[in-house]
């Protein structure tokens, strides 16, 4: 006989629909920022920490002041508003020029080019998009990657949230005069899955989500406020369950009447949280197009150990599922083995070719077995999708294939 053990007091398993209290959220974002938490800081503007990226230089030039600095802008993230102004941050503008003039290159080569445009949180097409600008650069224009990405805030801040071993990855945003108004959202990774999927996550994870990721943006131009910078919910990141609650009407109202929304200089930088409830603004202004380099550090500890070719380990057992099918295995059994044989997250792909057109995510190699068994494909069509999903992930053509 199996022993059963209640959970321990206060531990969820899961978050659930009815976890979610407006009351609740209400309750943690109405908290006031303390500018007395963070001595190194500017000052604290509409509950967001803002620091002089000259003044955080200063202060982070011994190791024992760069561990204060690391540490306060660790306690703005997760406990404080979540978010973090750099005034300043790319202090060499000519440098961001020439990144500017390289993504604009980029942008103009790939509309001539023609394909789909399409994006996570905006209507296709509304925008200017590069994705994955970070190759992109470092192919097109070496010399202004390395001058760009040798920007020391940009580690002080990714090591401070990730610590060493991280990635960064880029996608740059231009948005013309007219464009609309993101809706408020979370992000990566927990932010870009349906309420559905959400759910089946364990509460640990959904506390978890956010500490793989770190979110920025530089500002590549002025951003008055009538040209839509990002705008935030400050301290809403603190909100356990609100993965399931960015979408609900309620709190999207909520959002709208009560978000800031900071004017950006070129070169200024912005890194929040990605539980942070944000999402870009209404470009109302006449002239303005708003450019912004969009990053995402992913911490180091995201992968697995091993390197497996999963379509090919998908193809090679297919046969044998839909051997166990016709036999009169039950569903969950099959997608049992689906979810040990192959790729359960879409994520990292190459969104040039994989784009998220009609929903945030395009289909994991789970979920293309589940169809191809769904419908009984054959042994070869199984493998020819397969091998086109891996096409799809490939940021350039195999030489010599």
């Amino acid at each position: 006989m199996t022993a059963t053990h209640p959970a321990p007091p206060g531990r969820r398993a899961r978050f659930t629909p009815d976890d979610v209290s407006l009351d609740d959220f209400v309750a943690l974002v109405t908290a006031p920022t303390d500018p007395h938490a963070y001595r190194h800081a500017d000052r604290v503007e509409q509950g967001v920490v803002v620091y002089a990226a000259a003044d955080l230089r200063a202060a982070a030039s011994t190791p024992d002041g760069e561990d204060a600095v690391r540490a306060e802008i660790v306690h703005a993230l997760a406990d404080g508003p979540g978010i973090v102004v750099l005034e300043g941050a790319w202090d060499d503008l000519s440098v961001v020029d020439r990144a500017t003039a390289a993504f604009e290159s980029v942008i103009a080569a790939e509309k001539a080019s023609g394909g789909a445009a399409g994006d996570h949180f905006a209507k296709p097409g509304a925008n200017d998009r590069i994705w994955n600008a970070l190759e992109k650069l470092a192919v097109s224009d070496p010399g202004t990657f390395v001058d760009y990405y040798a920007n020391d805030l940009l580690a002080l801040v990714s090591t401070a949230w990730l610590g060493p071993g991280y990635q960064v990855t880029s996608q740059v945003n231009v948005v013309r005069p007219g464009g609309v108004a993101q809706d408020p959202h979370r992000d990566y990774h927990l932010g870009f899955l349906s309420d559905e999927l959400t759910a089946r996550y364990p509460a640990h994870v959904h506390l978890l989500s956010p500490v793989l990721t770190l979110q920025g943006a530089v500002a590549h131009v002025d951003m008055p406020v009538e040209s839509g910078p990002t705008l935030y919910l400050p301290h809403s990141q603190k909100y356990g369950p609100g993965y399931l609650a960015y979408r609900r009407p309620e709190f999207r109202a909520y959002f709208e009447e009560h978000h800031v929304q900071l004017p950006l200089a070129k070169g200024d930088a912005v890194f929040f949280n990605p539980a942070l409830f944000h999402g870009a603004g209404t470009n109302v202004s006449a002239d303005v197009q708003r450019v912004a380099n969009l990053l995402q550090v992913s911490s180091a500890f995201g992968r697995a150990m091993e390197a497996v070719d999963r379509a090919r380990a998908a193809t090679a057992v297919y046969p044998t599922l839909l051997e166990r099918q016709d036999a009169g295995w039950p569903t969950d059994a099959l997608h049992h083995v689906v979810a040990a044989v192959a790729e359960g997250y879409p994520f990292p792909t190459n969104l040039d070719l994989d784009q998220p057109v009609d929903g945030m995510t395009p289909l994991a190699q789970t979920e293309v077995l589940e169809q191809a068994l769904a419908a009984r494909w054959s042994a070869d069509q199984v493998a020819t999708s397969l091998g086109a999903y891996a096409d799809r992930r490939r940021t350039a053509p195999i030489e010599g294939l």
